[in-house]
C-alpha cells in the first residue's frame, strides 16, 4: 500500500534547513517518493501550527522508513536538526 511522509516544520535557520532541503530532495525521490504539497497554503485547525508542511508519497510505509534511516536522508537531516522544530510521520493510504 502507498504511504504518505507528513512533515509539519518551523525552521529556525534558514541557510542550513536550505541545505537539508537540497539534500533531502534527491534522497525522497531515490526511494520512490514524490512530493504532493510542500510548503503552500494551509489552513491550521487543530493543534501546534507549524508554517512549512510537506507531504510526499512513497510506494510503501516500508520505502518510506527505508528512505529516512539511508545514509542520505541521514546527512540531509543534520543540517535540519538545530534549524528547525519538526514532527514527521509515515502514514499508509487507503488507496
Amino acid at each position: 500500500m502507498p504511504a504518505l511522509w507528513i512533515a509539519h516544520v518551523t525552521v529556525t535557520d534558514a541557510e542550513a534547513y536550505g541545505k537539508y532541503a537540497e539534500l533531502a530532495g534527491p534522497a525522497i525521490a531515490a526511494h520512490g517518493g514524490t512530493f504532493i504539497a510542500r510548503g503552500g497554503k494551509f489552513v491550521q485547525l487543530e493543534g501546534k501550527e507549524r508554517p512549512r508542511n510537506v507531504v510526499a508519497r512513497f510506494p510503501s510505509v516500508e520505502a518510506a522508513v527505508e528512505c529516512y534511516n539511508s545514509d542520505a536522508y541521514q546527512e540531509a537531516l543534520n543540517h535540519a536538526r538545530g534549524a528547525s522544530e519538526r514532527e514527521l510521520m509515515v502514514v499508509e493510504t487507503s488507496e
